[in-house]
């Protein structure tokens, strides 16, 4: 909007009018902040409101047995309650029975067999006190190394071996791993 001089009114009639338009136009962002005020008031009331029913209602449902009303358009919530030792039961044997599906007959078979309860708590059992990584690792490389020594020693010497060297010298191996990880466990505090 380009103005020539001449069509402007004097500084004082300019001044009057640029103020009375300064203040409809104030009056009327006042107006629409107090409309949008009451509106986002109400609506929160309103929302409140309905919170209170949904959660009576629901508290109705779940007192009488029924279960809890979801809506479909809204995700539900993560549950955040432990879970019971028979519900993780109940899903172990159902991821087991849906895998094993997929499996060859012979390897269903024996996936059966290794993941009865009795084998599998033997073999927690086992693994968590006798078959510990570094005592099988110690006693094998010390099994490994006093038999290649007493061989060559009784090669030399012109003696036979008995059998037994390998596994004793796996014993001997197996309980310094043990000593080992208890010792760790002692200083460390850690498993």
């Amino acid at each position: 909007m380009s103005t020539s001089p001449e069509q402007l009114p004097s500084n004082g009639e300019l001044g009057v009018e640029a103020a009375e338009k300064a203040g409809e136009q104030l009056e009327k962002l006042q107006n629409r902040m107090e409309r949008s005020v009451e509106n986002n008031v109400e609506s929160a009331e309103k929302k409140a409101e309905r919170a209170r029913v949904e959660a009576l209602e629901s508290a109705v449902s779940v007192e009488k047995g029924g279960a809890e009303k979801k809506r479909p358009s809204e995700p539900a919530a993560p549950h955040r309650t432990r879970i019971s030792k028979t519900e993780q039961n109940r899903e172990f044997n159902q991821r087991m029975k849906s895998v094993q599906r997929t499996m060859a007959p012979t390897s269903r078979a024996f996936s059966k067999v290794i993941h009865a309860p009795i084998i599998e708590k033997t073999s927690e059992v086992v693994g968590a006190t006798v078959a510990r990584p570094n005592a099988i690792l110690a006693g094998s490389i010390c099994a490994f190394l006093l038999t290649t020594a007493v061989y060559l020693l009784a090669k030399n010497i012109g003696y036979s071996l008995s059998g037994f060297e390998t596994i004793g010298s796996f014993i001997l191996g197996w309980a310094i791993g043990m000593l080992y990880d208890y010792l760790r466990m002692m200083i460390t505090g850690r498993p």
